[in-house]
């Protein structure tokens, strides 16, 4: 339970540090562009901070991808178990059988039209119980 916590928490804080490593490479971009003008000075120093800014949020996020792996390396996995269904053996032979066979329908009993052809058929093996006497 704590690791996985642990890792949803470093998970976070990794997606955090992705989007705030976008947005300092779109500002870095813009302000290359931008180098050349009348506020060119500025914008050397700005950009020299946010480039510095950029690289230890790096480094960070590498550090948290890192501690998110080690989380989840801690959690152990367990193999899915799929329960198997009761077999059951079929009746002796010696056991008496008998064949009932039940009146099909003579017309559909949704439209009432009395085209109808077989599907199929269902068999049932049943024991039949006699009380005690």
């Amino acid at each position: 339970m704590v690791a996985r916590a642990e890792a949803a928490a470093a998970r976070a804080q990794q997606s955090n540090d992705q989007a705030l490593i976008a947005h300092l490479k779109l500002q870095i971009e813009k302000l290359n562009r931008d180098h050349y003008g009348p506020r060119s000075e500025r914008i050397a120093g700005l950009l020299d901070q946010l480039e510095l800014t950029l690289e230890e949020l790096e480094s960070s996020a590498t550090e948290d991808e890192l501690a998110a792996e080690m989380a989840a390396a801690k959690t152990t996995k367990v193999a899915s178990f799929t329960r198997k269904r009761p077999s059951r053996k079929p009746f002796p032979e010696h056991l008496p059988r008998e064949r009932v066979i039940g009146p099909g329908p003579t017309a559909c009993a949704c439209c009432g039209g009395a085209r109808l052809s077989k599907l199929g058929e269902d068999i049932t093996e049943t024991l039949e119980v006699i009380p005690k006497s």
